[in-house]
């Protein structure tokens, strides 16, 4: 017997993702890669999470965007999208649904970042 995710499916998904509640972006200053297992980010920053602006950039993936601005000096070296906005600094709460890791972009008080998290079915 063989199972299949059908691009139909990967399009329901998509468009239920959509139509859900609002998804939220963290940063952390730790190390580690991420692992599926992972439960927050690494070492969360002080900055509260922002709102993923939310997109379908094509009908199999889902996209959000959204700026954090550092307040104060700090090496940002991961983010990840929430299902809540979390609560207290550093935020936590809500369920990690995405986390990457990248080099370390050392920022200054005011600096921003703007980060762009893809989820492509596949």
């Amino acid at each position: 017997m063989a199972t299949v995710y059908t691009s139909a499916g990967e399009t329901v998904v998509v468009d239920a993702i959509e139509a859900g509640t609002a998804c939220y972006i963290g940063w952390g200053t730790g190390a580690g890669a991420p692992d599926k297992a992972n439960t927050d980010i690494s070492t969360p920053a002080t900055e509260a999470r922002v709102v993923g602006v939310e997109s379908q950039p094509t009908a199999d993936k889902n996209q959000w965007v959204g700026t954090i601005t550092a307040d104060g000096a700090k090496t940002i070296t991961n983010a990840g999208l929430f299902s809540a906005a979390g609560t207290g600094s550093p935020p936590s709460g809500g369920s990690l649904v995405i986390h990457g890791n990248f080099t370390g972009i050392v920022l200054a008080l005011g600096d921003k970042i703007e980060f762009t998290i893809t989820l492509e079915q596949t």
